[in-house]
């Protein structure tokens, strides 16, 4: 019952989409689609990785070749290969001729036949027939079926090198990917406590309008009793109208705002937000705030990751100066038709290892060391000047944030008093000391400190914000389960 009488009474409370900080930050981390592609980086990573580790392991290859030919050398290789050759293959049936022939005509004297055979002429016509049945065999089908395993077992440390950049960069995306998601966090403070100071900004202006209003209704009644001049009257209505303005203006930041938050978190059904998102940090030790920088910056890290890649790059790129040694093992077997694992009188093995040493590359792998010494040394250089470039963000951010931490309070101590000149200044107006020109300056300063109040709690928790992300932390508030 309770919720129909709202629905009826109330429907603006039941399509009103209200979001804090949190949930904010939670859904962007959760949904924003630029995360989703920053983090495929990781996938990547990871997926090199398996890669580099997968050479370790070598590789096992299944060929299957099928070939017809009549080519004379192939197809006799081709019986040899699937022991399938005759003495009729090397041209013996041309020689038995021969010697058949001579044995005719010896008429089976063997002196005879012996002399024939002796006989250089006889020799030299022999040795000079061209065999038929090697010189132009019938086509023949092969069918050669074999499994290749190759091994690599020293590899002059490119292998291990590969690896160590690999598993490397697999830390190094990670660290860059938490990276963005802190300033990914930080883009959602702006947003959403921008949303917030417009809606304050809405708040003040509103209730500017209301004492605005006041005051041309005032005047008019002074006006009618001929107190005051028609001048007081267009006054207050002039500064009613510069309200109206500023209220159109205060509405559409924080319509922009909430765009920017719904664009972040990916969730269309944002309307409105909580109150400020206040950040509470300690800049009590400067020197244990740097040091701590150093300890949980996560693009510290990942520029640390990335100088050890540098460093083992050199290993790798070295690799070529040592010997390789790799290991074969092959089993196959070839024959006239395709007949997988059954042909067991026709199977081969191999099994082979092989050294291979660079004697002279011209100079080549001597370069890659060099470059990669030298991107090496580059890198370093960097990672050096980023660490002292930590210090220098994170002792800027302390003293901004205490010098908006003062501000804040100098601008709501100004607030209060505005307001109390504000209240006098209208006392004074109804009991004609002051004209409506003093008091419309009073409700002026009165705005003028109240958006500067709003706008010094915007700095100061965005100053907060961006010194704990200096410092490596992150805005989520880690939430105990119950």
């Amino acid at each position: 019952m309770k919720k129909q009488l709202l629905a009826i009474f109330c429907p603006a409370l039941i399509y009103a989409n209200v979001i804090d900080f949190q949930t904010s930050l939670t859904q962007t981390l959760a949904n924003n689609k630029e995360l989703k592609a920053k983090k495929l980086n990781i996938e990547k990573s990871k997926i090199e990785l398996n890669e580099a580790k997968g050479y370790n392991y070598g590789t096992l290859v299944f060929n299957e070749n099928i070939v017809r030919t009549n080519h004379a050398g192939y197809v006799f290789g081709m019986k040899m290969s699937s022991k399938d050759a005759t003495f009729r293959d090397f041209g013996f049936s041309e020689f038995l001729g021969g010697v058949g022939q001579m044995m005719n005509m010896s008429e089976g004297d063997f002196n005879t036949f012996s002399s024939y055979m002796n006989n250089p002429s006889m020799q030299d016509q022999m040795l000079e027939t061209k065999p038929e049945d090697l010189n132009n065999p019938n086509y023949r089908t092969n069918f050669e079926t074999k499994v290749t395993y190759q091994l690599p077992i020293f590899t002059g440390f490119k292998l291990s090198s590969a690896q160590k950049m690999a598993k490397l960069q697999v830390l190094a995306k990670s660290a860059k990917y938490n990276y963005d998601e802190k300033n990914m966090a930080l883009e959602v403070l702006k947003a959403y406590n921008g949303a917030v100071a417009a809606k304050e900004f809405i708040k003040a202006t509103k209730k500017a309008k209301k004492a605005t209003n006041s005051f041309v209704e005032f005047a008019n009644e002074l006006y009618k009793e001929g107190i005051v001049t028609n001048i007081d009257v267009k006054q207050a209505k002039v500064y009613d109208l510069g309200v109206d303005a500023k209220m159109i203006e205060a509405q559409n930041s924080f319509e922009l705002a909430v765009s920017y938050l719904k664009f972040l978190t990916n969730n269309k059904n944002i309307t409105d937000v909580s109150g400020f998102k206040n950040v509470d940090i300690d800049t009590l030790s400067l020197a244990n705030l740097k040091k701590d920088a150093l300890q949980n910056r996560d693009d510290f890290k990942w520029m640390k990751h990335n100088t050890k890649t540098m460093e083992a790059k050199i290993d790798f790129e070295s690799a070529q100066k040592y010997p390789m040694i790799g290991a074969q093992l092959e089993y196959g077997y070839n024959d006239e038709r395709f007949t997988v694992l059954d042909a067991p009188d026709k199977d081969y093995y191999m099994a082979a290892v092989g050294i291979s040493f660079t004697l002279f590359d011209g100079a080549v792998t001597r370069s890659k060391e060099q470059k990669a010494k030298i991107a090496y040394n580059k890198t370093m250089h960097y990672f050096e000047y980023m660490k002292e470039g930590i210090k220098l963000e994170v002792e800027k951010n302390v003293l901004n944030l205490k010098a908006k931490n003062k501000i804040l309070t100098q601008k709501i101590k100004a607030q209060n008093l505005a307001d109390e000149v504000l209240l006098q200044s209208e006392e004074m107006y109804k009991n004609h000391l002051i004209n409506m020109s003093n008091l419309l300056m009073q409700q002026a300063n009165q705005q003028k400190a109240n958006a500067q109040t709003i706008l010094a709690k915007f700095e100061q928790t965005l100053a907060a914000a961006q010194l704990k992300i200096s410092l490596g932390q992150s805005l989520q508030t880690q939430r105990k389960d119950k």
